[in-house]
């Protein structure tokens, strides 16, 4: 009595509607209903790295990349995740190839800068970073501070100023992202 109930109730929880879409396809379905259009992974990312949440930032801009291409919006993202993430390496190729794809994107060329400061390349970084501030005609205070910062490095080796380093990595649209220097 008690196999028979068992297999009555197994094939009764099989029918229950379990609110996924049923066209008939034998295939899962897809991530996103019909008609509708999924949240750009570019936003998301944005977002998760506000929240500080780098590695799944990351997944979000390789995602992006995928439906979008390797724009120079979604180069510097990655790279701005692996350099958040402490992947300078994986970082600078990223931000170079924005930065060859699009030459005239200060925010690519900041967030360069910072790899660069971070890799102890202050020479490279303050270069960088000059380019960064012309290419935004010195509006950004971010880039601002991160090339005096850089250019007080390269004339004084040992300069360390009275607080902490603080170089901002920059997006295009809303909001920054800081990047704290190691105590």
């Amino acid at each position: 009595m008690r196999v028979g109930l068992t297999c009555t109730l197994a094939l009764l929880a099989g029918c229950a509607n379990t609110g996924l879409p049923n066209d008939g396809s034998p295939f899962a379905p897809s991530g996103v209903p019909r008609g509708e259009e999924s949240v750009d992974g570019l936003i998301v990312g944005h977002r998760l790295m506000a929240a500080g949440e780098y590695e799944l930032a990351l997944k979000s801009y390789l995602r992006s990349a995928a439906d979008h291409s390797t724009t120079v919006d979604v180069l510097s993202a990655v790279g701005s995740a692996n350099l958040m993430l402490g992947r300078l390496g994986q970082a600078e190729k990223m931000l170079r190839r924005a930065v060859e794809k699009d030459d005239s994107f200060a925010p690519a060329w900041n967030n360069l800068g910072v790899v660069l400061m971070e890799q102890g390349e202050e020479a490279e970084a303050a270069r960088v970073f000059r380019i960064a501030f012309g290419l935004d005609s010195g509006q950004s205070a971010e880039i601002r501070e991160n090339l005096r910062h850089a250019l007080a490095k390269v004339e004084n080796p040992g300069y360390a100023p009275a607080t902490n380093e603080n170089f901002a990595l920059v997006r295009r649209g809303a909001g920054d992202y800081l990047l704290l220097s190691t105590p």
